[in-house]
C-alpha cells in the first residue's frame, strides 16, 4: 500500500544529499522520526544506460515511511520512463530535482540550471504527471542567474505538481549564506499545493522561524548530518540516544548490502560526522578518517562516546 505525507501534521523529512544518504541513515533518520525521506539524486539517463551504479541508491528498508525517489535530468523523455521503471516501484512518490548547485549537474542543463528554462522544466513535470498515478514534487531553489522562484513556483503548480520543497538559496550562494525565509513565506502565500521549507533548519529554534512562514513541512539536511536523532528532537519526543548503538545500527544495515572493502572507505566520513562535536585528539580523527577496520573504529568510538558522556 502506497503511504503518502500527511500535510495537516506538518511532517519532517529527511532531504535527499549525495554520499550522505545511503538505506542505513535514511532508515535511522526514520526510526527517529522522519515522516519522509528521499533517496540520493537518480540520474534518469544513468537509470537506462548504467543501472547497477544507480540501483545500489534504490535500496530501502522497512522502517522507512514515505520512500521519495528523487530524480533529475534534462531530457523529458528519461524523466517520463524514471516514473515508469521497475526499479523504482517500490516508492511511494517522485520528487524531481530543478535546484542543485552542483557545477557538473548545472553545466550538463540539469538541476539548478531548469529554473532558467520554464517550459522545458513545465514539460517535464507535465510529462512526469501523466506517467504515474504516485504524487509527483519538485524541489528547487530561488533563481539560477535570475531570482525567479515565484514565476517558477507557480509554473511548478500549474505543470501539475502535487507539492513542492523550496530551498530558498540561489544556486551560486550554494549552501553559503542562510536561506530566505522571507523568500518561503512568499512562495507559501502563492500557492495552493502545499510547501516543503528547506534550509537551515538545525534545531528548535530555526524550526519555529521556519514554521512562522506558513509551510506545510520542513525538510532537513545539513542539520541531521552526523546526527540522524535530529528528528525526534525536533518533535519533542523523550529519546535517549546511545550515539555508539546509532552507528553499529548504521554499519549493519550497510552490512547487509554492501562488502566490506566499500563500507571502510564510505564510512569514513560518516564516523567524522558523527563525533563532529566531542574532543579528540587528531590522531584519533586521523585514524577514523582513514579507517582501514571498521570494526577497530567502532571500538575507537565506544570509547570516545563514553568519554564524552
Amino acid at each position: 500500500m502506497r503511504q503518502k505525507l500527511d500535510f495537516k501534521n506538518f511532517p519532517m523529512l529527511l532531504a535527499p544529499m549525495a554520499g550522505v544518504t545511503d538505506v542505513g541513515f535514511r532508515a535511522l533518520a526514520s526510526s527517529f522520526g522522519a515522516d519522509g525521506t528521499v533517496t540520493e539524486m537518480l540520474s534518469a539517463r544513468a537509470m537506462f544506460h548504467n543501472p547497477k551504479k544507480t540501483e545500489f541508491m534504490t535500496l530501502t528498508t522497512d522502517a522507512e515511511k514515505v520512500k521519495i525517489a528523487q530524480i533529475f535530468g534534462h531530457e523529458e523523455e528519461f524523466l517520463k520512463m524514471a516514473v515508469q521503471s521497475p526499479m523504482l516501484e517500490k516508492f511511494d512518490s517522485f520528487d524531481i530535482n530543478m535546484g542543485c548547485p552542483a557545477p557538473k549537474i548545472v553545466k550538463n542543463g540539469e538541476g539548478g540550471a531548469l529554473m532558467d528554462n520554464l517550459p522545458l522544466a513545465s514539460k517535464i513535470i507535465s510529462s512526469c504527471k501523466k506517467s504515474t498515478d504516485r504524487p509527483v514534487s519538485v524541489k528547487f531553489r530561488k533563481g539560477c542567474h535570475s531570482e525567479n522562484f515565484l514565476d517558477f513556483a507557480r509554473m511548478c503548480e500549474e505543470s501539475g505538481a502535487d507539492y513542492v520543497t523550496f530551498h530558498a538559496r540561489t544556486v551560486a550562494q550554494g549552501y553559503s549564506g542562510h536561506a530566505d525565509y522571507d523568500a518561503i513565506a512568499s512562495v507559501k502565500a502563492n500557492l495552493h499545493i502545499p510547501v516543503i521549507g528547506n534550509g537551515d533548519v538545525v534545531d528548535k529554534k530555526s524550526l519555529e522561524e521556519m514554521k512562522k512562514t506558513g509551510v506545510d513541512g520542513v525538510m532537513i539536511g545539513r542539520g541531521a548530518m552526523g546526527k540522524p536523532w535530529l528528528f525526534a528532537e525536533l518533535k519533542g519526543q523523550n529519546v535517549k540516544v546511545d550515539r555508539f548503538e546509532v552507528v553499529k545500527k548504521h554499519i549493519e544495515i550497510l552490512r547487509e548490502h554492501f562488502e566490506e572493502k566499500w563500507i571502510k572507505l564510505y564510512i569514513r566520513k560518516h564516523f567524522l560526522w558523527y563525533t563532529s562535536n566531542l574532543s579528540l585528539s587528531s590522531s584519533l580523527r586521523l585514524k577514523l578518517a582513514t579507517c582501514d577496520d571498521v570494526d577497530k573504529c567502532l571500538q575507537i568510538l565506544k570509547v570516545a562516546f563514553a568519554e564524552n558522556g
